[in-house]
């Protein structure tokens, strides 16, 4: 990732939520408690998933590694902006601000590449059970992962790279609560339309290819289930399917919403708000929604927490 030598502005000003005082309090044990909440979450998700050998599958090797990303995609953002609201400075350097925006984006990347690596999980899963072992066996797996990771950096550094070519003569203040697209191409002084370009293209990819293969695996899943007679069949199928989908429509409709838009619009309050739902909200909810939707999670949960119980009775 480099960043030019020729900008003007070294450093930023985050404005952040800017309310009263007492409010400021209240934002900060907020955003505390649901960063230590989302770590919790995902950490747990993550040791019940590699101690519980049923769940030794590509479904939850995936659902892992999406868990894992969910921990860094928050640490990215939450604890500056944690920071920010008890801390009379809120300025960022240049350097910092495109590493944060590099860190932020890749993962988001990656998050998008993986959701469609599992919905076409799920398809391979329903609508072939019988060659399911072949076409996703744990290599298959990791080789799917590992090109998510490395696409979703990759795209990520082509971007940061045409936008820290731009010069920044000021303003510096970005109204906002960490370092994204929009607000900063907002603030350059200098012909942006290529790095528009390059941010909407990458948009285009990253958030809409994913998307349809998204779309064709649920539609092919819909097509099978409606063809499975048991009733018992159709549900099984729907319910390992629904938390995927659920957490797919909140987070793509959100991304899709910021991102795939002219850059040239003003940043107002309500993309702040719908930053904060897509990267503090929705890292939230998303292991609740696994894990209530999942009865093989709560399941590995439950002898868990009885294994636990009976170690410390002994």
């Amino acid at each position: 990732m480099v960043v030019s030598n020729h900008s003007v502005v070294t450093e930023f000003i985050l404005l952040g939520f800017p309310v009263a005082p007492h409010l400021q309090i209240l934002l900060f044990a907020t955003f505390v408690i649901a960063y230590l909440v989302v770590l919790a979450e995902n950490v747990i998700i993550i040791l019940v998933v590699w101690t519980n050998y049923n769940l030794h599958s590509s479904m939850y090797f995936f659902l892992s590694n999406f868990s894992f990303l969910e921990i860094w995609y928050v640490t990215v953002t939450l604890p500056r902006t944690m920071l920010s609201f008890v801390s009379v400075t809120k300025k960022i350097s240049f350097m910092g601000c495109m590493t944060q925006l590099y860190f932020f984006l890749s993962l988001g990347n990656t998050e998008c590449l993986l959701l469609a690596v599992m919905a076409y999980d799920r398809y391979v899963a329903i609508c072939k059970p019988f060659h399911y072992s072949t076409i996703m066996r744990h290599t298959v797996c990791v080789y799917f992962t590992v090109g998510s990771w490395f696409t979703g950096f990759l795209i990520s550094g082509c971007k940061v790279f045409f936008i820290s070519q731009l010069t920044y003569c000021g303003p510096n203040i970005i109204n906002h609560f960490f370092c994204d697209v929009s607000p900063l191409l907002n603030l350059a002084c200098t012909d942006m339309e290529q790095a528009a370009l390059m941010d909407f293209v990458a948009a285009l990819f990253t958030l809409l290819l994913p998307l349809s293969i998204v779309i064709l695996s649920y539609t092919y899943i819909i097509f099978t289930v409606f063809h499975i007679s048991p009733v018992q069949g159709c549900q099984k199928a729907f319910s390992t399917c629904a938390s995927h989908l659920i957490v797919v429509i909140i987070f793509y409709a959100t991304s899709i919403f910021i991102y795939v838009r002219p850059k040239t619009l003003p940043v107002h309050d309500t993309n702040k708000i719908v930053s904060a739902f897509y990267a503090v909200v929705v890292p939230l909810f998303n292991p609740i929604i696994y894990c209530l939707r999942n009865q093989e999670i709560k399941d590995a949960l439950r002898k868990s927490l009885f294994r636990k119980r009976a170690s410390l009775q002994i």
